[in-house]
């Protein structure tokens, strides 16, 4: 009798995308997707945890399934696991242990891109380009769920992009934590060594060196591969998330600005308006320079709308503090902004910090905030339908 999988994703566009190779990794092994979630012999859980409600949902879900039927297999991925795995207190080790016994516990990590991912109908192609983060933000648990930044092989994300617009999508978003820092893990000794990079056309080109504070940060082939992609035979809109401000260099403002089919929505994250919260927060850049650097867009792609993801009540955050976030949303004008009220994550170096802001104020602010995001991009209409408070 042929067994059957059902999986359930949480969280991101990368996440999702996980997912489609977790699909193609059980139906070479001879599973079958179920129609249902209850009609599955294994059930997928591809878990998310940016923030406390978000893993406490995941629990909630594991509780009904095994309600709802004892035998069910359960598998959990993502997050999750790779926090229990790397984060180096230990309690989510602990607590993983506690609340998920007898579930299965599979690594992302040894998800790999053997197989075709089993994409969803529609033109869109979701292509992971690395996996990872060591930009270790306080408040954030990637580095530990995610691990290191690991990029993939130039060639195989343009083989890849190129099997996907054989297959008829000719959308492609780009993913990764941070997709500006591409190439940067294997770029290092070429850097020191003054060696050039050969692309897949054959052509030699000097990675891009990031410039931060006066100092080059981190060298890059990010611009490079979106030309690379946005030129492609088939493609008509790419798409990248996600970015971080340090990280955007001109070389990158120039690309875009150059191909018309690079999407003109842009995600920048600012999580703060304040430049005593972003120090805190360990973010490299000000107020000022994040502002800089969306008046550099702008003036280059005049038609750019901004996203971005915001975090109000993080610990020792004052009204001042949120009005400066506020301000920044006015002058930005933002399309979308992701709100989340701050929560703790094990391991992380907010973790340490006194979470005094207290519940009610963290709404109050994350509702003021919605509101003018919502209004100044002209989607008032909205109010009141977003997104949960607590979930980004």
């Amino acid at each position: 009798m042929s067994k059957t999988y059902f999986i359930r994703t949480f969280g991101c566009q990368q996440n999702t995308a996980d997912s489609e190779r977790i699909a193609s990794r059980y139906e070479a092994r001879g599973f079958f997707p179920a129609r249902d979630i209850a009609e599955a012999d294994i059930v997928v859980i591809n878990t998310c945890m940016v923030r406390d409600q978000a893993e406490e949902r995941i629990y909630g879900l594991i509780r009904n399934l095994r309600e709802g039927n004892p035998d069910v297999g359960i598998v959990v991925t993502g997050w999750l696991v790779g926090a229990a795995v790397r984060e180096p207190s230990g309690k989510m080790a602990k607590k993983i242990a506690s609340r998920l016994p007898g579930a299965t516990l599979l690594p992302i990590d040894e998800v790999g891109f053997e197989h075709p991912p089993k994409r969803a109908s529609g033109g869109l192609a979701s292509i992971v380009i690395g996996n990872g983060c060591g930009n270790f933000c306080s408040y954030c648990i990637v580095p530990f769920s995610r691990g290191k930044e690991v990029s993939r092989p130039f060639a195989d994300i343009v083989a890849e992009v190129a099997e996907a617009v054989a297959e008829g999508k000719d959308e492609i978003l780009l993913l990764g934590q941070n997709v500006n820092s591409y190439g940067a893990d294997f770029l290092t000794d070429r850097v020191r060594e003054k060696e050039s990079y050969t692309l897949p056309d054959g052509r030699k080109v000097e990675p891009v060196m990031v410039e931060h504070l006066g100092k080059h940060r981190v060298p890059t082939l990010f611009p490079y591969l979106l030309e690379t992609v946005a030129g492609m035979p088939g493609v008509s809109k790419v798409s990248f998330l996600s970015s971080n401000p340090w990280d955007f260099s001109d070389e990158l403002v120039s690309v875009i600005a150059r191909h018309r089919n690079i999407d003109r929505t842009l995600h920048l994250p600012i999580q703060s308006g304040s430049d005593r919260v972003l120090r805190a927060m360990n973010r490299w850049y000000t107020k000022g320079e994040y502002l800089t650097l969306v008046d550099r867009i702008r003036t280059a792609v005049p038609e750019v709308r901004f996203t971005t993801d915001i975090i109000v009540g993080f610990p020792g955050e004052t009204e001042e503090d949120f009005e400066e976030t506020m301000d920044v949303a006015r002058r930005v004008r933002f399309y979308k902004a992701f709100v989340a009220q701050y929560s703790p994550r094990p391991g992380t170096a907010s973790e340490r910090m006194q979470d005094d802001v207290p519940h009610a104020e963290k709404k109050r602010r994350f509702r003021e905030l919605d509101r003018l995001v919502l209004t100044l991009s002209g989607r008032e209409h909205l109010l009141g339908k977003t997104a949960k408070e607590d979930i980004p």
